[in-house]
């Protein structure tokens, strides 16, 4: 989920950009693929696709899947790049971000300014034009929350950052929706709150594990300004909101006995990795023995499940 450096430096200590004409042609694709954050965005199209399986309650149009992937792509894709673009001062003073094109000197801010706002662009036609304009709205309307509310507003100004611009990161399940209906559901709504309140437990334990990087370039990231304690208090309730948000699909007829199960048995384990992460932060555990990671790798792995549950589920009622 983060570009991890992976040249020994000193903390702090920008690498030096390289030379225009030390760029080769290979390398500058890799850059320009990195600039849309691509493992990330792996992450988006889990969410998104499923959703399209429960909206058509089976299989839909493969041709609209790949277009919904597609346009999703590009536009997530110029929303990471504007956000390189934005983020370049802090980028060159964090380990995790050190290998940034960017920071390498492989792309230069100009370039990197136009490629972000040509993908914005040509992704919003995309969906406009192939899919429906209320994705193409609902795929612009992220791209500007992550871009400016979340980038240029939250991040470095308060600890809530990741709490409400986490809502750029919700929307490619409503995206999911539309595509198929061309309309809004509280199907989709529910699965939207279930990952609004997924993504804080999510990065938190991140932010515990680099809080380092983010105190040095004065990013409030929770972490940063609370103790481990506290952060793990605010994990444990977000994650019981998040289980019990999950659950409400079934009640309301838009699932069976599958998602039921594995909502019920993924969520039961994340909040047993959740209440464990408390325990340990209460009894005064520090450094590798807190053991953050196991909760935000199983987060991944969790809303994975979790999503091809929805997609199997209307398969097996």
């Amino acid at each position: 989920m983060c570009v991890t450096a992976v040249e020994s430096r000193p903390a702090g200590v920008a690498l030096t950009p390289s030379p225009a004409g030390h760029r080769p042609f290979g390398a500058r694709v890799k850059a320009f693929v990195a600039l849309t954050k691509p493992r990330i965005i792996e992450l988006l199209l889990i969410t998104t696709v499923p959703v399209m399986f429960l909206a058509e309650q089976g299989v839909p149009d493969l041709w609209l899947v790949l277009a919904t992937c597609l346009g999703g792509y590009l536009s997530a894709g110029g929303a990471n790049a504007l956000n390189m673009y934005i983020d370049r001062d802090i980028d060159a003073l964090m380990d995790r971000t050190s290998q940034r094109p960017l920071v390498t000197g492989m792309v230069s801010p100009r370039e990197c300014l136009v490629f972000g706002i040509s993908l914005a662009v040509i992704s919003t036609l995309w969906f406009g034009l192939l899919i429906n304009w209320l994705s193409a709205a609902l795929s612009l309307g992220a791209l500007l929350f992550y871009v400016v509310v979340y980038t240029m507003i939250l991040k470095r100004r308060t600890a809530q950052n990741i709490v409400w611009g986490g809502i750029a990161g919700c929307l490619p399940v409503l995206i999911g929706w539309s595509a198929v209906t061309n309309s809004m559901s509280w199907a989709a709504v529910i699965l939207f709150l279930v990952i609004f309140f997924w993504t804080p437990p999510h990065y938190w334990p991140l932010s515990m594990k680099v809080k380092e990087d983010y105190a040095r370039v004065g990013v409030p990231m929770l972490p940063v300004i609370a103790s481990n304690l506290v952060v793990a208090r605010q994990i444990v309730a977000y994650s019981w909101v998040m289980v019990a948000v999950s659950l409400l699909l079934t009640p309301l007829g838009y699932t069976g006995w599958f998602y039921t199960v594995v909502a019920v048995v993924s969520g039961g384990w994340w909040l047993k990795e959740a209440h464990g992460l408390q325990s340990r932060a209460k009894a005064g555990v520090t450094g590798a023995k807190l053991k953050e990671m196991r909760l935000f790798h199983w987060s991944i792995t969790y809303v994975s499940l979790l999503f091809v549950a929805v997609a199997v589920d209307p398969f097996l009622r």
